[in-house]
């Protein structure tokens, strides 16, 4: 091999070195969209809560809205998406206490109100933490709790289920790993086979033993439709699969109107039996 040979292997592999090296810091760069100020409060919808402040494992402060309602209503643990706070899930919350189910929304580390930087560690540390608050300081029974995870949340969600004792477990609109999500995307794409398969719901969902319902926009133009079916086929039974025709990333509980809610409430109060399919 000639010289000039030579020299372009050595920039090519020094090239694919620093982009692996640096990759985690770039994943971040394109995962975490987080915003500081609120655009919405409950008061805005009529809606009562308690400000919650907690504490993780590793010292970060961190702020939620919980929701309680009279009784013994089972709690939605609302893991959000990657971008914006939790201001921008209002909307949704409400939907879901009109279902009569308790919401306890929270913002990770860096978002909102809460203290930190946002990583895959410290997330994961996030939705412990925000477990941990229901279970301690509301005193809120296992048997109670449905992690749920929207996008992103989807992967804190699993977390809190594998390493939590959880009633059942939702997932929307999730990716399998930001590896295979790294593929969809052209400049990702290329280098795709050499990155570290980060935030691996498709290797950790195996191991989830509580039901599970996964939803999807069949028309996601974000995160894959195959992506939710991969899920929920690598899943172990008891699990429930709800596709929802036309719906995109972020409405799928718009377009899913009425039926969306009366599956997921349904799920949530008696998910031993009911199957939306």
């Amino acid at each position: 091999m000639s010289n000039s040979g030579i020299s372009l292997v050595l920039v090519i592999l020094l090239a694919v070195g620093c982009f692996c090296f640096f990759y985690p810091q770039v994943e971040n760069f394109f995962i975490f969209y987080p915003q500081a100020s609120f655009d919405a409060v409950p008061s805005d919808l009529r809606l009562s809560c308690e400000d919650v402040y907690f504490d993780t494992e590793d010292n970060k402060r961190l702020y939620g809205w919980f929701f309680p309602l009279e009784g013994d209503a089972p709690v939605i643990l609302f893991c959000h998406g990657n971008a914006g706070n939790i201001s921008h899930r209002l909307e949704n919350v409400k939907l879901l206490l009109d279902q009569q189910l308790q919401v306890f929304i929270f913002d990770y580390r860096g978002y909102g109100k809460s203290s930190g930087r946002p990583s895959e560690k410290g997330l994961y540390l996030d939705g412990l933490g925000a477990y941990d608050f229901l279970a301690n300081q509301k005193h809120i029974l296992p048997e109670k709790i449905i992690p749920f995870g929207r996008s992103l949340g989807a992967s804190v969600a699993i977390e809190i289920s594998l390493r939590r004792e959880v009633k059942s477990l939702i997932l929307e609109s999730a990716f399998t790993s930001t590896k295979e999500m790294a593929k969809t995307m052209f400049l990702f794409g290329l280098f795709s086979p050499l990155l570290p398969s980060h935030y691996n719901n498709l290797k950790k969902i195996i191991r989830v033993n509580v039901p599970k319902l996964i939803i999807h926009g069949e028309d996601d133009e974000i995160v894959p439709f195959k992506m939710g079916e991969q899920l929920y086929n690598t899943a172990q039974p008891p699990k429930y699969f709800f596709p929802i025709k036309g719906a995109g990333h972020n409405d799928t509980y718009v377009v899913g109107g009425n039926k969306y809610f009366e599956i997921l409430s349904s799920f949530v109060k008696d998910s031993r039996i009911y199957s939306p399919r």
